[in-house]
């Protein structure tokens, strides 16, 4: 199982992010991952760095973090100038860079920025191009292209990536599968979907599963009621509260491990308490446990 820290770039300084991903170097994980918004779902009124400016600030301060987003959303870039973003951080970091990207989960936020279509079809059409195009001039070779939303004519960007760019796709629908099957190394499945894996498995293609997991690291049973509250006061009783997974390393371990007996084999945990040190720390003991197969 190989564990990705998400990390919403949000609510703290560019120190703390990096603070953060140097625990969570030191705590075992495989990667970090951020977000991709104009604004903060939800919380429009707070701070928030830009995607991959983020990325490579981390990239530049650790040494084994494989680093992308839960996603980047499509309509903000030209594939030829993300294409170019990807390669460029490919090569500073030595391949630690890989790309997460989707059609876009907030249409309101495109409205309110005047940034590409709000329709599902024109979005999921111009990712399905994306991808094409990128994957072309990841080639070297000039590339000629013409589609619904761009046309390249003799394009050519050099230098190619240092090897294939591991890139992940999240999504259930039909059309987003299709585009997991033909481009993605890694299928990002939504948690609230879970019961979906089998059933869906076979339309990913051969795509590695990952989830997105929100956690809550109890040192002690006795701390559950508690910890249940503030989740709850935080994320609400419903939605997003309810999918929280709260429990001890032990507890956690034992959920990691019926994930990866489903076939997950990448776990994104996003923590309710924003990811302190602490945390990160607590949560080496779930890595190292799962790693060797039982609990600590």
């Amino acid at each position: 199982m190989q564990f990705h820290l998400f990390l919403p770039q949000m609510r703290m300084t560019h120190d703390g992010i990096v603070d953060r991903a140097l625990a969570a170097e030191s705590a075992g994980f495989d990667g970090i991952a951020f977000m991709d918004h104009l604004a903060p779902p939800m919380a429009d009124d707070q701070p928030m760095w830009e995607a991959m400016e983020i990325a490579a600030w981390v990239l530049a301060r650790t040494t084994t973090l494989r680093v992308s987003h839960l996603v980047l959303c499509d309509s903000f870039r030209h594939p030829a100038v993300l294409a170019r973003q990807v390669a460029s951080l490919d090569h500073a970091s030595g391949g630690r860079f890989e790309l997460g990207i989707g059609w876009g989960s907030v249409p309101d936020e495109l409205h309110t920025f005047g940034v590409g279509s709000t329709e599902p079809r024109g979005r999921v059409s111009r990712l399905g191009e994306s991808l094409q195009v990128m994957e072309a001039l990841w080639g070297g070779d000039p590339v000629d292209f013409a589609g619904e939303h761009f046309t390249l004519v003799g394009a050519h960007q050099r230098p190619v990536p240092t090897a294939a760019i591991a890139t992940t796709i999240g999504g259930t629908g039909p059309k987003t599968l299709d585009l997991v099957s033909r481009h993605a190394q890694w299928w990002n499945l939504p948690v609230h979907q879970l019961d979906r894996l089998e059933s869906l498995r076979e339309r990913a293609g051969d795509a590695r599963v990952s989830v997105q997991l929100m956690v809550s690291v109890l040192e002690s049973e006795s701390e559950r009621a508690a910890v249940t509250r503030t989740v709850h006061g935080r994320y609400g009783a419903d939605g997003l509260g309810s999918m929280v997974v709260i429990g001890t390393v032990d507890q956690l371990v034992e959920h990691v491990a019926g994930l990866a007996d489903r076939g997950v084999e990448r776990i994104y945990p996003w923590f309710a308490d924003f990811a302190p040190v602490e945390t990160l720390g607590r949560f080496a003991e779930v890595i190292a446990a799962s790693a060797a197969g039982g609990a600590p």
